[in-house]
């Protein structure tokens, strides 16, 4: 006599929170408990004779069809974990408990669906990852390219996009966007008709969709956007907010939900307060290297690059040269009109001086009205005496402040490596007593350095 099929009792299994699910030979489903439809989302009419594998996630296939065959070969499997696509696109986390049934021919398995501690793990180790990646990113691009590594973890992430937005400045940069379609979004407004800079304005996050399109405001809705899901999270700090953490998607498979929302507004808050810190060691930073008025390194930035150039020209065997520059009768300039004129030409001279070297070259002013250029890598003393030069003739058009002309005239001193000195100090006092030489000689020219000072030179 024939034995039918094992079905259990459905008016018991249907109570149970755990789904049972009765897989035959082939791996098609007999079976299925009434828990399946909350976990998978398909009906029992729906599951029963379809292929088990086809509801498991591509990339746990492989693994599963080999537990399956363990199963099959008479190992118990107690706690087996994969992940399974739910029938509107979602992941569910399923850990297995299943047996083969050698007088039915069947696995039998219970389901407990394990989405949620999963989910709770998982954002534990993204806050974790975020926090370790703060402290060691050495700047920001490396920090959001670990952020778009770790959020890729916690739902579709192929595009990611970063948007910071500069207060002062009212603008809306993208300095970290990958995107499988466009280039990263130009700078823009606060005020521009975009998603990212409707975020900045409300500091809200808009989760867009083709089934929740008419549910934005209207004028969001009339924004353009080539992606079908896109979705966007504001980056708050205790200053407002400061930008945005956007994913998108091009395809159905692809699609966000309000778990994915909250997720990422989970992770935004980490991210916000790394991106702080970044700033606020990058602003640190800043400020111990560079003149706070002109924007230029300082003294300590000019030592540490001298000291690179000289260990790199002694290295190649090449030449540098130092300028060494004051502004005559400056100290004028500050009694007659006031120290926020005397700022505003310290600017615009040290505006005027990078306009005249290349981007490898350095300016540094070392206070007052004191600036230092350092070139290398060039084939002919000539090449710096040209800059000297240009430098003379662009400081002498006169300064536009306050519909009024100013001019400010340059004494130059020039000290070269290694005929003047061995040593970044050797160098910077040739170049400044070749300077002062400049100055006594009638100011408004350049001196090449031609003996070593004896003393520090009286300014």
């Amino acid at each position: 006599m024939k034995k039918q099929p094992y079905v259990p009792s459905g008016n018991l299994v249907d109570l149970l929170l755990d789904a049972i699910c009765v897989v035959d030979k082939e791996g098609r489903f007999v079976f299925v408990s009434a828990a399946c439809e909350r976990i998978f989302g398909y009906t029992a009419e729906e599951m029963v004779g379809r292929p088990m594998i086809e509801l498991v996630l591509p990339e746990d296939r492989a693994r599963t069809l080999q537990a399956a065959n363990e199963i099959m070969a008479g190992t118990s499997k107690p706690s087996f974990e994969n992940r399974y696509v739910r029938k509107d696109g979602q992941l569910v986390h399923i850990m297995w408990s299943a047996r083969w049934s050698e007088d039915d021919q069947l696995r039998i398995a219970v389901a407990h669906d394990i989405s949620e501690r999963k989910r709770s793990e998982t954002m534990q180790t993204a806050l974790y990852a975020i926090s370790e990646a703060a402290h060691l990113a050495k700047d920001l691009p490396g920090l959001f390219e670990k952020v778009h590594s770790i959020v890729g973890e916690l739902l579709p992430a192929i595009n990611f996009s970063v948007a910071l937005y500069d207060e002062q400045n009212d603008q809306l940069s993208f300095p970290y966007h990958i995107d499988e379609r466009h280039q990263a979004p130009a700078p823009h407004k606060r005020d521009a008709p975009t998603l990212s800079a409707e975020i900045i304005r409300t500091g809200q996050t808009l989760l867009r969709s083709p089934e929740t399109l008419t549910a934005l405001p209207e004028h969001v809705q009339a924004i353009d956007c080539a992606s079908l899901y896109w979705l966007g999270v504001p980056l708050t700090s205790h200053n407002g907010t400061i930008g945005a953490l956007v994913v998108q998607s091009y395809t159905h498979g692809a699609r966000y939900t309000d778990k994915d929302k909250e997720l990422l507004q989970f992770v935004s808050t980490q991210v916000a307060a790394a991106i702080e810190r970044q700033q606020m060691l990058s602003r640190l930073q800043f400020m111990a290297q560079y003149d706070q008025l002109t924007q230029l390194p300082n003294r300590a930035l000019l030592h540490d690059r001298l000291h690179t150039a000289l260990t790199r020209a002694r290295r190649e065997q090449t030449q540098l040269s130092l300028l060494f520059l004051d502004l005559d009768k400056f100290k004028q300039v500050n009694d007659t009109f006031g120290h926020t004129i005397g700022d505003l030409l310290l600017q615009m001279v040290a505006h005027r001086l990078r306009q005249c070297v290349r981007e490898s070259d350095t300016v540094a002013r070392l206070g007052g009205d004191e600036f230092v250029v350092l070139l290398e890598d060039f084939h002919s003393p000539d090449h710096v005496l040209l800059v000297a030069e240009k430098i003379r003739v662009t400081l002498n058009q006169p300064f536009e402040l306050n519909d009024q002309a100013h001019v400010v005239l340059p004494s130059i001193g020039v000290a070269f490596y290694p005929q003047h000195g061995n040593d970044a100090q050797q160098l910077l006092n040739h170049a400044d007593y070749a300077m002062y030489i400049a100055k006594r000689s009638g100011g408004n020219r350049f001196q090449i350095t031609r003996e070593p000072p004896r003393a520090e030179p009286a300014q």
